[in-house]
């Protein structure tokens, strides 16, 4: 049971490593091109692997919520984002809400991670 519950910090750490790199990880000159990669292999899991398992799946949520339910825990929502910030507020957020910002976010540093890694070069 102490393994699942370290797993478990495990995936919400590289959840919350991931989500900040990909909304920040844009503005340093030095990762730029890793953002780059990070936001294509986020959008491919959302919309390729999203083909078989629906959009928006995230490999790490799955894994992560199968761990969760071997912990005991039910009725887990399809967002690890909803899920922390349900958990952060003590309030049931509306999951289109959730996605609604959360596409918009990460649509907008995949359009500035591509100015600055491809736009923005080339003009120099």
């Amino acid at each position: 049971m102490i393994w699942l519950k370290i797993l478990d910090g495990c995936f919400t750490l590289l959840h919350l490593l991931i989500i900040g790199f990909n909304l920040l990880g844009w503005i340093w000159k030095t990762t730029r091109r890793l953002h780059l990669y990070s936001v294509l292999v986020t959008a491919g899991s959302w919309l390729l692997l999203g083909i078989w398992y629906g959009i928006g799946y995230c490999p790490i949520t799955d894994w992560q919520w199968q761990v969760k339910t071997k912990l005991g825990e039910q009725n887990l929502p399809n967002s690890f984002v909803k899920y922390q910030l349900d958990k952060l507020t003590g309030a049931n957020i509306d999951s289109s809400l959730v996605d609604l910002i959360t596409a918009i976010s990460f649509a907008i540093v995949t359009l500035l991670s591509i100015y600055l890694n491809i736009i923005n070069r080339k003009r120099k």
